[in-house]
C-alpha cells in the first residue's frame, strides 16, 4: 500500500539524543519521502567538563555535528531553540515555542522523549533536560497545538491550530512498538559518530547491543523501541 509522504517533527533536548533513540527508524521514514524536521531544544553548552573551554565554540560545533548527523539520515531541516543546556524546565515559554513549531510544520507524527522515564535500569538516571523537553513537547501536541484559545498570540502571528495524529515516545519505560532497523543499523551508527565532541567509536558496540536486545523481541537482528499514541481514530 502506498503511503502519502507527510511531515514528521522530532523534538529532543540535546544534539545526539535523536540518533541514539530513533536514527534507524527516521532513516526509513526519510527514504520513504516523509519530510522530517528536527528541533533541538538546548544549546549543548554543558557537553564538556573541560576547564576553560570556549562554550560558544562548543555550541557551534554541536550544531554542526547535529546537522551532519541528520544529513546522514536524509534530514535537512534542523532547528535549534537555544535554551541553556543542563537546566531546562518545561515552561510555558518553551511550550509556546514548540506549539508555534507544530503549527508551522503541521506534522502528522511527532517524536519526543518520554517524560515519565526517571531510572533506566540500575546504571542511568535520565537527564532532567530529557524529561523537561518531553513534557513540554507532549503538552504542545495536546492541548496547545490544536486549541485555538491557547496562546492566542500565535493566531495573531498567523499560526492556525493543528491536530497531530500520532505521538511516538522515545526511550519509553514500557515500549509497545518495536520497529525493525536491521538494514539501517550501520547508517544509524554513522549518524551517531558525527557527534565527535561527545562520542567515541565504542558507541557502535553499545548501540548494536541495545538494538539487538530490542530486535530479539520481534525476531529481527536490530530494532528501535517506542511507545505510540494514536490521537486520531481514523
Amino acid at each position: 500500500m502506498h503511503v502519502q509522504p507527510e511531515p514528521i517533527l522530532v523534538i529532543a533536548a540535546h544534539a545526539d539524543d535523536i540518533e541514539f533513540a530513533a536514527a534507524g527508524t527516521i532513516a526509513g521514514w526519510a527514504a520513504a519521502g516523509h519530510p522530517i524536521t528536527y528541533c533541538i531544544v538546548t544549546d549543548g553548552s554543558a557537553g564538556s567538563n573541560e576547564p576553560g573551554i570556549d562554550l560558544a565554540a562548543l555550541v557551534a560545533r554541536r550544531q554542526a555535528e547535529q546537522r551532519a548527523a541528520a544529513a546522514v539520515l536524509g534530514v535537512h531541516d534542523v532547528r535549534f531553540l537555544g535554551y541553556r543546556d543542563g537546566v531546562l524546565q518545561p515552561t510555558l515559554e518553551l511550550r509556546r515555542e514548540l506549539t508555534r513549531l507544530i503549527r508551522e510544520v503541521r506534522p502528522f507524527r511527532v517524536l519526543c522523549q518520554d517524560p515519565t522515564l526517571v531510572f533506566a535500569g540500575s546504571t542511568y538516571i535520565n537527564h532532567p533536560d530529557h524529561r523537561a523537553a518531553g513534557e513540554a513537547a507532549i503538552y504542545a501536541v495536546f492541548p496547545s497545538a490544536e486549541t485555538r484559545p491557547i496562546f492566542p498570540e500565535l493566531l495573531a502571528e498567523g499560526y492556525e491550530p493543528h491536530k497531530v495524529r500520532e505521538l511516538y515516545l522515545m526511550f519509553p519505560p514500557a515500549p509497545d512498538l518495536y520497529l525493525d532497523i536491521s538494514d539501517r543499523i550501520e547508517q544509524k551508527i554513522e549518524s551517531l559518530l558525527c557527534h565527535r565532541s561527545q562520542l567515541g567509536p565504542e558507541v557502535a558496540d553499545w548501540v548494536r547491543k541495545w538494538d539487538a536486545e530490542n530486535g530479539a523481541k520481534i525476531g529481527t537482528a536490530y530494532a528501535e523501541a517506542f511507545r505510540v499514541m494514536r490521537l486520531v481514530d481514523n
